[in-house]
């Protein structure tokens, strides 16, 4: 299931200008006419995801299964955008909260990971690393679909519930070396699916469809009709807890 965003492309048009017939001077006029860049197109593409550590304050255990090919791309809705916090400012570009909310995070900046929560097998751990040197922004939850690697294409994905009233570019502010979490409920009581076994991620809700990671859930995964996704909070714990918001308006 793909999030496909229209982009509007124009190109620019020079007018020559007229040349006044017998006279002595010659005028010249020019009427740019500037618009945004087309953007590529968004296939879906490969993506690996390295053996996770348990993030801290909450122990989780490796998901089964070595990532697989991006195959499908998440889908939500996108409400409106954010206020961003006031803060005193002054600091070097980038290296403070406020710079997040004006840059959002891209994805050769970012590491993600996803675990089996410890103690909640029905629980995966979405852990987003800022591996760059500044501050960027992230959308209040990443955007998940779950699918079957055997299926010739993704249409009948499952997308979770998400937290209601929320979404939109950039939200949740990502310092430089740190971690954020979010929590997918694959089964918070709602009948099961079969032959559901990967778990597409798009860290931001900005990104192309071609940023999507590819998990594998692992052996005897058990997947509801009507899975969960959470914000991203600092902590698991956390993150967990606002799954139970999702679907909520």
């Amino acid at each position: 299931m793909s999030v496909r965003r229209a982009v509007s492309a124009r190109r620019a048009l020079f007018v020559p200008a007229a040349l006044a017939l017998g006279a002595s001077l010659t005028l010249t006029a020019c009427g740019p006419d500037g618009g945004d860049a087309a953007q590529p197109a968004k296939p879906a593409r490969s993506a690996s995801a390295a053996a996770p550590a348990a993030p801290a304050g909450d122990a989780a255990q490796p998901t089964a299964g070595a990532p697989a090919p991006a195959a499908g791309a998440p889908s939500s809705a996108r409400p409106k955008t954010p206020v961003a916090p006031a803060t005193a400012g002054g600091g070097a570009a980038g290296t403070d909260e406020a710079y997040a909310y004006t840059h959002s995070c891209k994805a050769d900046k970012l590491t993600v990971k996803v675990t089996t929560r410890a103690g909640s097998p029905d629980q995966r751990v979405i852990e987003v690393h800022n591996q760059g040197s500044t501050y960027c922004g992230l959308s209040y939850y990443p955007l998940v679909n779950l699918g079957s690697s055997k299926a010739p294409d993704h249409g009948n994905d499952l997308t979770p519930l998400v937290p209601g009233g929320l979404g939109g570019p950039p939200a949740h502010a990502l310092a430089p070396g740190k971690s954020t979490y979010a929590v997918v409920d694959l089964n918070p009581g709602s009948g099961s699916v079969a032959d559901v076994d990967q778990l597409n991620v798009l860290a931001d809700d900005q990104m192309p469809n071609s940023d999507t990671r590819t998990f594998q859930l692992g052996a005897g995964a058990k997947v509801g009709k009507q899975p969960k996704v959470g914000l991203y909070r600092d902590n698991v714990a956390d993150a967990a807890s606002s799954t139970e918001t999702a679907g909520r308006s």
